[in-house]
């Protein structure tokens, strides 16, 4: 029987507060979805005494029809000095309407003097009350004890006093934060246990990433003995973010053996990881565990044949238990193993003995030479490879492109694109506005070919890299341009190269348009 483990996953709290996101009601409603087909036991939802929108989300909070999720309201303890059924925070955590509440309240005696600036005595009855106040309303009630580690090493006496007051009231979990994420993997363990120990109710795990030791130190905690964790599902938060589910969730349950999610689930991981991403407006880390799009590439020829002789020499899981897929890299060191697997999905009639293998070698060889770097770029790269076998027909061609700009800006855009393109038989002229000469030429290329190819409307381009390959040419050095695109559900990557940063992104911005085309089988116009 595996030992169970409670996740609680805080991204629409403390998630939130990460620099540069920002959910709407929608969003939050949408995250939530996205967690409980998870089979995330506990969201953290949101803190409706700070502000309308967390209000809003718990009113509509019954149109999401949860089967695997509880909400949870979080909320602080009464202010000092005041009744807690007066206390206006502790009302709109009451009027969340959830059957679970997380309250926060102070474990370290610096915070009680410097920030509070109440006695050591009013302090506990804040956390005691608050707990107490719930408990009547039969609220299942998770205490956080803010700054709990640092506060047990400041004056464990103190900080073992505030959980005890929390029991007392009935706490059902004490989680133990690491609020500012600068403790060790060994002092968690050390004092996890000792508390773990000490009182007889769940014990809970919230820790950040300051020190970049959050997801150990989240399992160090379980190995203690907690079996409460909580965390952000992709790691965004405050400062340097928080402990990260997504690599927390396959550790403890793939390598420790302790259940989290649903079996069922697990392979929902990354999916629900770019999803997340998507929802957040943020991008999600190419080499972040498990659910990164680096996870399981494979660059070298020697790591690439052994992992297709047997994938556990290079490879800690096999990435299809975490819904995520292996890749191989294209560059000059791959071998022909290597090279064979990546086209195998488009190219099944290729083999080592072909001699289409030997002129895909060679082209990517002389193209690496000219600046190229396909490791990157895998949907150049497919391009590449479909073009040379004469799988696909050009979707269009460039006629010409000019553009202009001007300083002070006249207009909201600093940018105009015009441009003329063939598609078949037929030639299509457009203009666009835009920030920049690369957002003008995108919104030129669009409006001149989704008359065409309506299916352009639906992505959109998320990154946009340019890199001076030889910086002693200086302005005259070649530049390589990476875009990445996503259509919500795909992401992909293109290059251009060229002396001229306008080319270089012009190749690199067609090809983003011509490998959507490809994956949607669309036809060229004849």
């Amino acid at each position: 029987m595996k030992r169970k483990v409670e996740i609680l996953d805080s991204t629409l709290r403390d998630g939130a507060q990460g620099e540069g996101v920002s959910f709407s009601v929608e969003d939050k409603l949408a995250v939530t979805r996205l967690l409980d087909e998870l089979g995330i036991p506990f969201v953290e939802a949101g803190n409706p005494g700070s502000n309308p929108k967390d209000l809003e989300f718990f009113r509509r909070a019954s149109e999401l029809n949860l089967k695997n999720t509880k909400l949870v309201a979080f909320g602080s303890t009464r202010r000092k000095n005041t009744n807690v059924e007066d206390d206006a925070n502790v009302k709109a955590l009451l009027n969340a309407n959830t059957q679970v509440v997380a309250l926060f309240g102070k474990c370290w005696n610096l915070h009680v003097r410097d920030i509070l600036r109440t006695t050591d005595a009013e302090n506990f009855a804040m956390i005691a009350g608050t707990v107490a106040f719930f408990k009547s309303r039969g609220k299942r009630v998770i205490f956080d004890a803010e700054h709990f580690f640092d506060g047990y090493k400041a004056n464990p006496v103190f900080a073992m006093k505030a959980l005890e007051f929390a029991v007392i009231a009935g706490a059902d979990v004490l989680a133990l934060c690491d609020t500012n994420g600068g403790t060790f993997p060994k002092e968690i363990y050390d004092i996890t246990k000792t508390v773990v120990d000490e009182f007889g109710v769940t014990i809970g795990i919230h820790v950040h990433n300051d020190g970049g030791m959050a997801v150990a130190n989240s399992i160090m905690a379980v190995e203690a003995g907690a079996s409460h964790v909580q965390g952000t599902y992709i790691g965004f938060g405050e400062r340097s973010g928080n402990a990260n589910l997504s690599t927390i969730i396959p550790n403890l349950q793939l390598k420790r053996g302790y259940a989290c999610i649903p079996e069922g689930c697990m392979e929902m991981l990354t999916p629900a990881a770019r999803s997340m991403a998507e929802i957040a407006n943020v991008r999600l880390g190419r080499g972040e565990p498990y659910v990164g799009s680096s996870a399981f590439a494979h660059k070298a020829g020697m790591h690439a044949d052994g992992v297709l002789k047997n994938s556990a020499t290079f490879e800690h899981v096999p990435p299809e238990l975490v819904g995520n897929e292996r890749r191989f890299l294209m560059s000059e060191i791959s071998g022909r193993t290597a090279v064979l697997e990546k086209i195998r999905h488009y190219c099944p009639e290729i083999n080592k003995t072909s001699p289409e293998l030997n002129a895909i070698i060679e082209q990517l060889k002389h193209m690496e030479m000219e600046g190229y770097q396909y490791e990157g770029a895998d949907a150049s790269f497919e391009l590449l490879v479909r073009k040379l076998l004469g799988q696909i027909k050009p979707y269009f061609n460039l006629g010409y492109y000019r553009i202009t700009g001007e300083k002070p800006f006249t207009t909201h855009y600093s940018a105009v694109a015009t441009l003329k393109v063939l598609v078949g038989e037929n030639a299509q002229t457009a203009a666009g506005e835009g920030n920049g000469p690369v957002n003008a030429l995108d919104k030129a290329l669009r409006s001149a070919l989704c008359g065409f190819y309506p299916v352009l409307s639906d992505f959109r381009l998320v990154d946009y890299k340019v890199r001076v390959m030889d910086s002693k040419q200086a302005t005259a050095a070649r530049v390589r341009v990476l875009i990445t695109s996503t259509d919500g559900i795909k992401e992909w990557t293109t290059i251009g190269v060229s002396t001229d940063v306008i080319e270089a992104s012009w190749l690199a911005l067609s090809e983003s348009m011509e490998y959507k085309l490809v994956c949607e089988n669309t036809k060229p116009p004849k």
